[in-house]
């Protein structure tokens, strides 16, 4: 049996939102420190936004290999 997932915008799981939440935010956080590197900001801006997307890279990892098991 193969497990399928729906493209159907009314059947999204919450588990699913989640994922594209969490993806939106790595994205959004890593180009907001690379915009940060280009504009020269302070070291407290790469630091916030390098601890969200290992933190939210981190917590997809996680989802990952417990949806494996």
């Amino acid at each position: 049996m193969t497990k399928t997932t729906t493209t159907d915008p009314e059947r999204l799981t919450r588990g699913e939102i989640a994922r594209t939440l969490l993806w939106a935010v790595v994205v959004t956080s890593a180009v907001t420190n690379m915009a940060a590197s280009f504009g020269g900001a302070d070291t407290w801006v790469h630091l916030v936004c390098g601890a969200v997307t290992v933190l939210c890279a981190g917590t997809l990892v996680v989802r990952n290999v417990r949806g494996r098991r």
